[in-house]
């Protein structure tokens, strides 16, 4: 095994704590690693430590190894485990969990191994590899965990939720939280904090989650508990998502205090809707409220101008947010080149397609190959169309090539569209499509032909 002298030099040394580096005096060390500004320079102190001969008590290891477990190293975790087993410390239970938990975020099978050497096992060592194992994705070996506990605390049902949230059972998540709710789990109700991953869930339900929504709200305000900023923004992001913009808004009005979060879930809301006008209000009234705009704030906003096809509006927030200092991302520069290119902008969709500071991504091209088919504009397919291509494979987007290949023959590039097709059927493309349209002598006849790849 590595040693961490070793490791260390590849470590950034503190810079806070350089008068630790001579001071034998054991509270400064462990201040020091409490108080290390990254996992990186805590390890740093723990090398320096032992180089020092600095005797380690339960304390020092229990914060380094909290500490050490952001860096979800496998080899260091292994190391820490190896130096607690030397000084002893493996009955400690406070140790054992943090060790515990550390195994879990680097190496879900040797946290197994522990899990079933451990003697004395806890809620919080259980609810450990709850969360080790929805991290990985195994729901299915989380709840059998969550099953074969002798007593589950509300951590445990969180842990749970939110896991099964994550990972897009939606269905399992509202049976717990129904069990919780008819108080059939040894007294444990939810708390906030559940709350709010099952509004999640019911949120990525779409329409289809909006009753049992407003359900979860009733049990909120049944149990007159505070709408704070995450329960608020919650609501108003479900209520929002599941079509339900009026009570979005009632919420939203009801909160006391707003978060950016808040307002970008309401100005999301009413882009997806198509209330446009909506959101450039409340855009205003947030910057009026002292509230800096946010990323996704401003993808909200450019999204509700390219759904109604508002160019100039659509101008005028692209250039605020580069005039905030904030730089665009590929969301961004997709709602403006989307939107330039329903209004038939061509040379301005290209221009920004240009400026781009990131690689635009296929659906940044799609829109613009699709725009130049609408306008009749073949010529400048061109300047995107190999470019595209060299971003996807025809078996993954059959539809993409296709699009490129009548762009090339409508635009007389009948080498160029014999070349894209070809590739296609070499690609082992899932559809491949001869050309629509053949030449004769005067006209342009057109047809579908399948060549293969069913």
């Amino acid at each position: 095994m590595q040693s961490l002298v070793n490791l260390s030099n590849h470590l950034i040394k503190p810079r806070n704590h350089a008068s630790c580096w001579f001071v034998q005096n054991f509270n400064s060390w462990v201040k020091a690693i409490r108080n290390a500004p990254s996992p990186h320079e805590a390890l740093g102190i723990y090398c320096q430590m032992q180089r020092q001969s600095i005797r380690f008590d339960s304390f020092s290891m229990l914060l380094t190894l909290k500490s050490c477990t952001q860096l979800k190293s496998n080899a260091v975790i292994q190391h820490l485990h190896a130096h607690i087993l030397k000084l002893g410390f493996r009955s400690d239970l406070y140790v054992a969990s943090a060790l515990l938990n550390a195994h879990s975020t680097a190496s879900l099978e040797d946290a197994c191994v522990l899990f079933d050497e451990m003697p004395d096992k806890n809620t919080v060592t259980w609810n450990t590899m709850i969360s080790g194992y929805l991290r990985s994705g195994d729901v299915k070996r989380a709840r059998l965990v969550f099953e074969e506990m002798p007593l589950r605390d509300i951590a445990s049902f969180s842990a749970m939720i939110s896991g099964y949230v994550q990972n897009g059972n939606h269905k399992h998540a509202l049976l717990l939280f129904r069990s919780m709710v008819m108080n059939e789990n040894e007294g444990i109700r939810p708390d906030g904090g559940i709350a709010v991953s099952v509004l999640s869930s019911c949120a990525r339900m779409g329409t289809h989650g909006l009753l049992l929504g407003k359900s979860v709200h009733g049990f909120v305000v049944k149990n007159h508990w505070e709408l704070n900023v995450e329960l608020g923004t919650t609501l108003v992001d479900m209520y929002a998502k599941c079509r339900s913009l009026k009570g979005a808004a009632r919420v939203f009005e009801l909160m006391q205090v707003r978060s950016v979060m808040s307002w970008t879930a309401l100005i999301c809301g009413s882009a997806q809707h198509g209330c446009s006008r909506a959101a450039f209000s409340l855009f205003g009234k947030m910057q009026q409220a002292g509230v800096r705009p946010s990323e996704r704030t401003f993808t909200g906003i450019l999204s509700a101008c390219m759904h109604k096809g508002l160019v100039e509006e659509g101008r005028k927030y692209f250039k605020l947010m580069e005039e905030s200092g904030m730089e665009p991302t590929i969301q961004h520069y997709g709602c403006i080149v989307h939107l330039y290119c329903k209004a038939g902008l061509l040379e301005e969709a290209y221009e920004v397609i240009k400026k781009m500071r990131h690689e635009p991504d296929i659906y940044v091209c799609e829109s613009f190959l699709s725009a130049c088919m609408k306008h009749k504009r073949y010529e400048m397919a061109e300047r995107v169309a190999e470019q595209a291509m060299k971003m996807v494979k025809p078996r993954n987007d059959d539809r993409l090539y296709s699009l490129i290949s009548d762009l090339y023959a409508l635009g007389g590039k009948w080498d160029d569209a014999d070349r894209v097709r070809n590739f296609m059927v070499k690609q082992n493309a899932r559809t491949v499509k001869g050309s629509r349209f053949v030449r004769t002598d005067s006209r342009m006849l057109t047809f579908h032909l399948s060549l293969g790849n069913p």
